[in-house]
């Protein structure tokens, strides 16, 4: 604890109000007159304030500063052999105050302080017990049994102390584990928050991603269609009409792939198609857009559908960068596989850009965060009027492949 017990904070209020009914019954006890006069209080104004000061010192308990504690410590033990021997019949109560020593020393102190005060109370209690009955003089017989009354007594109050230790340790200890295990709760609460955060905003991007790869792309490619087609409108109608059509074709798909977003932001877009087939299909569009026809070498062994899908966004970014930019009239695309990798490399002759400045956008840091999520390297190798170099290598052996039976 790092600030001072007190009634409003104290862990555990039923132990007040027990040392509270244990004292008053001490008070009145020493404030009652006595017929007998070994039991009665040579000084019960003294022995009343010593138990009332000692009461009124449990709703304050020291927690920080260590000279305090023992300051503390003392002064509840000097008033306790003030009630021992000033105390008359009050005295018969004096044991239970060292219970009440240890109890307020396991709140206050370590295990090592906790057993010291115990061994300490014992050890006052023993010399408190054996001056008040020094004097007694009793028979032979009488002092065998008085001998045998004094050690069973010595010894379960020994017990006592022992228990009250081993239960209070019990029950801090318990109370500790409570406190820690609202800490790591209310940690994993807010760790969970974080990853839903987390989770939120990768799924936000993820589907930014896809509409950015699917919608974007087809927008990109009607959008030259239709600049074709308007060029062409007037030395050649039938041409232009051919990529007016196409236009058509592309508005229709962009349509769809809206629907399929905002529906399912479908999670493969290579549908029914083989990954070459799609590809294919991505090197058609870019010949009818840019007059030229994309050399792709593929080499394919069976490939993950979460890889498909990557490396089929990587090209279809790819091939729309270089329709809208790269004014290139050679464009080679090149996919192997070995035991362990897929390798992807994608290069044209166009007009290149400078890397420091053109590498913030989404369409390329869309391809380097799909590399990335599959564990992969990602590379950009351009440079003004030297065309355009990308390489992705995404590792296969952290996915399980199913073998394909050739029977």
């Amino acid at each position: 604890m790092t600030r001072p017990i007190q009634f409003k904070n104290h862990p555990f209020r039923f132990l007040l109000y027990l040392e509270w009914t244990l004292l008053a019954s001490a008070a009145l006890t020493a404030a009652l007159p006595s017929h007998s006069y070994r039991f009665q209080a040579r000084f019960p104004e003294l022995t009343i304030c010593s138990l009332t000061l000692f009461g009124l010192m449990g709703l304050r308990l020291p927690t920080r500063n260590h000279i305090n504690k023992i300051l503390y410590t003392a002064a509840e033990i000097f008033l306790i052999l003030i009630t021992g021997f000033f105390g008359g019949r009050t005295a018969r109560l004096f044991p239970f105050l060292y219970v009440i020593l240890v109890t307020r020393s396991c709140l206050i102190f370590q295990l090592p302080g906790r057993l010291v005060v115990t061994a300490l109370s014992f050890l006052l209690f023993l010399i408190t017990f054996r001056r008040r009955f020094a004097r007694i003089a009793l028979s032979p017989a009488s002092q065998e049994r008085f001998l045998f009354f004094t050690l069973s007594f010595v010894l379960v109050f020994g017990l006592a102390l022992l228990f009250v230790l081993l239960l209070m340790n019990a029950v801090l200890s318990e109370r500790e584990s409570r406190e820690k295990l609202a800490i790591a709760n209310e940690k994993l609460r807010q760790y969970a928050l974080q990853i839903e955060n987390q989770a939120t905003l990768e799924e936000r991007n993820r589907i930014a991603r896809e509409i950015h790869d699917s919608l974007g792309h087809s927008l990109t490619a009607l959008n030259l269609q239709l600049e074709t087609g308007l060029k062409l409108w007037q030395s050649n109608p039938t041409k232009a009409q051919a990529f007016l059509a196409k236009a058509k074709e592309l508005g229709s798909k962009a349509l769809q792939d809206v629907r399929q977003s905002v529906s399912t932001m479908r999670s493969h877009p290579l549908q029914e198609q083989s990954l070459e087939q799609a590809i294919a299909s991505l090197a058609e569009n870019v010949q009818r857009s840019t007059g030229v026809a994309p050399i792709c070498q593929i080499h394919l062994s069976h490939v993950p559908v979460e890889i498909s899908t990557a490396i089929y966004r990587i090209v279809q970014e790819s091939f729309t960068n270089i329709c809208k930019y790269a004014q290139a009239t050679e464009v080679k695309l090149e996919i192997t596989t070995t035991k362990n990798s897929l390798q992807l490399r994608i290069s044209d002759n166009g007009i290149g850009f400078d890397l420091t400045q053109n590498t913030t956008g989404f369409g390329l840091q869309s391809m380097r965060d799909r590399t990335m999520a599959l564990g992969g390297y990602f590379n950009i190798n351009s440079a003004p009027g030297s065309g355009c170099k990308i390489t992705a290598t995404i590792p296969l052996s952290r996915f399980l492949l199913t073998p394909v039976d050739h029977d």
